[in-house]
């Protein structure tokens, strides 16, 4: 079993710059209202994550966010027990993320 990674919010920007995607996992409306701004993001909601995970690529790190980082690390725990390798979750999630001031969209 691989641990299962946490990444404070500086520490997931440096590897999101590095070529990592994020992964918010948190649901349409969540993210209509306050989003990551980040190149690439993708937004795959918890409620649609088993039915669409293997639309996610294993060729690169996966750093899996949500609101306070809870269901972000379920769907890490997930990911890793199919078979993925490259994969953490972002501590705290968008909220601490945005107590950083990191980058974020308001809707």
């Amino acid at each position: 079993m691989h641990a299962l990674r946490q990444l404070d919010p500086p520490s997931a920007l440096t590897h999101l710059e590095q070529g990592a995607l994020l992964i918010d996992v948190r649901e349409r409306g969540e993210v209509a209202r306050l989003a990551f701004d980040v190149p690439g993001v993708v937004n795959l909601p918890l409620s649609d994550f088993v039915r669409r995970h293997p639309e996610l690529p294993r060729d690169r790190e996966l750093i899996l966010a949500c609101a306070s980082g809870a269901r972000s690390f379920q769907a890490m725990q997930f990911l890793v027990h199919h078979g993925h390798t490259r994969v953490a979750n972002l501590h705290g999630g968008i909220g601490l993320w945005r107590l950083h001031g990191l980058p974020v969209a308001e809707g």
